[in-house]
């Protein structure tokens, strides 16, 4: 018989490493996310573990409103990536602001998203090299 612990420990819930708006702070990710944003978010999608031709169907959803007369004013990608990515690294924010945030700046999102894995990586990145460089010097 498995014990189950009395009480659930909460870890607490992290800032994402960038605003929506500090996409202007890199000038890269800005111009990749302006001129090709849905290259950005084909990027970010793979980046993340999953398919990167994902973000396309958000284009595909668009077109329903001039083939079918049917509004979708949600990105289901991009909201689902993005609601995906904040549970899995433990971001603040709720599904609330993830619908605000797609619906209304869709690509601050997916630079906010690209901005947010790179810092990561280059967090871990930089500490695993400084971990190499103590057991070299060690």
């Amino acid at each position: 018989m498995c014990k189950l612990p009395d009480k659930m420990t909460e870890t607490p819930l992290k800032q994402w490493k960038s605003g929506l708006f500090d996409c202007f702070e890199d000038a890269n990710t800005c111009c990749y996310g302006f001129w090709c944003c849905p290259f950005l978010a084909c990027t970010v999608s793979r980046r993340f573990g999953e398919n990167p031709c994902l973000p396309l169907c958000d284009m595909l959803v668009s077109s329903t409103v001039v083939v079918f007369g049917v509004s979708f004013v949600i990105p289901p990608v991009a909201l689902s990536l993005r609601a995906s990515i904040r549970n899995k690294r433990g971001l603040k924010g709720s599904l609330y602001s993830d619908i605000l945030t797609s619906c209304c700046c869709v690509w601050c999102s997916w630079c906010q998203m690209h901005l947010n894995d790179f810092l990561i990586n280059e967090t871990k990145n930089s500490h695993s090299t400084g971990e190499q460089y103590n057991q070299n010097v060690g």
